[in-house]
Order: C-alpha cells, then structure tokens, then sequence
C-alpha cells in the first residue's frame, strides 16, 4: 500500500532563542544574528558570537542574496510529507554579508541542470502551512 503525503511537513519548535527567526519569517525578512559587539553575523542562532564571545547578539534583516555553496538533490522522502515533492534540492547557502555565513534551505524554481556551486541565489518564500513561511532560494 503506498504511504500517503502528510498535509505539513515537521514543524518548528520555536524557542526563545529562535523566535526571532520564525517571526521573521512570517514576515517575510530573513533574519540572522548580529555580534552588536564585533558585528559578525552568527547563524545557527546561539546565545553568544563564537568570534568575541560577547553575549550581545541582535537579529539584523539580511539581503536574501548569495551563492549555492553545496546541494543534494533528494530522491526519496523520509517524512509523508516529501512524498509527493521528491526530486528536491536540499542546499547550503552562502549569504553575501560575510564570508562563511551559510543557512540550510530548498533550492526552488531552478532546473537541476543549472544547479553548481557559487551559483548567484536569490531569497524566495514559499508557505508551507498555515502560518509556516520558509526562506527558500532560486538562481538570480
């Protein structure tokens, strides 16, 4: 008997760390933690900037603009909710504020054939649940 799709896919957990960034995304802006001390972006969010060791992160709205630093493209679905999605593009993003500050996320809207690292990537949106909006990128 085949699996039928989820209607969601997992969702968040928010917690007072990561809050910032799933109000963000339901605005639309892509949010990142910023060191208010040495103004190094931190992403994964964590309670204290990995290059000063300050404890004073702020979110700042970033551009949505980078570069595929590396992808997968998924062919089988490990939650109900891929199965009806599956081929995908899993990827790693570079945004352009600084070197090194990657964000996991869906390639989108892109043929698999233009796919390649340091490929130009925009920030897109797309609603996957209700009061669910994902960062998701494109080719430029």
């Amino acid at each position: 008997m085949a699996t039928q799709a989820a209607k969601y896919p997992p969702l968040p957990l928010p917690n007072p760390l990561t809050q910032f960034f799933w109000d963000g995304c339901r605005d639309r802006r892509l949010m990142i933690l910023r060191c208010q001390n040495c103004r190094f972006f931190v992403h994964y969010p964590r309670p204290v900037c990995p290059k000063c060791l300050s404890t004073e992160l702020a979110a700042e709205q970033v551009s949505g603009e980078g570069k595929l630093y590396g992808y997968t493209v998924t062919v089988q679905a490990f939650h109900p909710y891929y199965v009806d999605k599956v081929p995908y593009t899993l990827a790693v993003v570079e945004l352009a504020e600084q070197p090194g500050l990657r964000i996991t996320t869906n390639i989108v809207d892109t043929p698999e054939a233009a796919l390649r690292t340091d490929l130009p990537v925009r920030l897109t949106w797309r609603e996957v649940a209700p009061d669910l909006v994902l960062p998701m990128f494109a080719a430029a």
